[in-house]
């Protein structure tokens, strides 16, 4: 499986029953995941983390119900899909931010998958 990060961009489709938390940054994360193993796959063993790169902090997993696509489910060998990770980052810590994609290799091997850039 390989696995790139996108982007990170700062959330602002809220529906109803949600709404921005004012001391913290909404966003989502978008992760390409291609299947070139040879076989399916199952998604939800690459949990994706955020750390904040400026100031520390961790950002806390959410879920924003519009648009939204979790890494979760099978892929059928061959197949690529681009996936979310919804989070929140409290604003002390900035908008740069790591996001580290935990996954392993098709020889068994862990990779952790690294972006570093900006909440945008």
């Amino acid at each position: 499986m390989e696995v790139t990060v996108l982007d990170a961009k700062a959330f602002s489709d809220w529906d109803e029953f949600k709404e921005p938390n004012p001391k913290a940054h909404g966003f989502r994360v978008r992760v390409k995941v291609d299947d070139r193993s040879g076989q399916a796959i199952e998604l939800d063993q690459g949990p994706v983390s955020v750390d904040g790169a400026t100031n520390g902090g961790t950002a806390d997993l959410t879920i924003f119900s519009k648009n939204s696509a979790p890494l979760e489910g099978r892929l059928a060998k061959g197949v690529p899909a681009v996936k979310t990770s919804d989070h929140s980052l409290e604003k002390r810590y900035g908008k740069d931010a790591v996001v580290t994609v935990q996954r392993t290799t098709a020889d068994d091997v862990p990779a952790f998958p690294e972006f570093t850039g900006t909440i945008k």
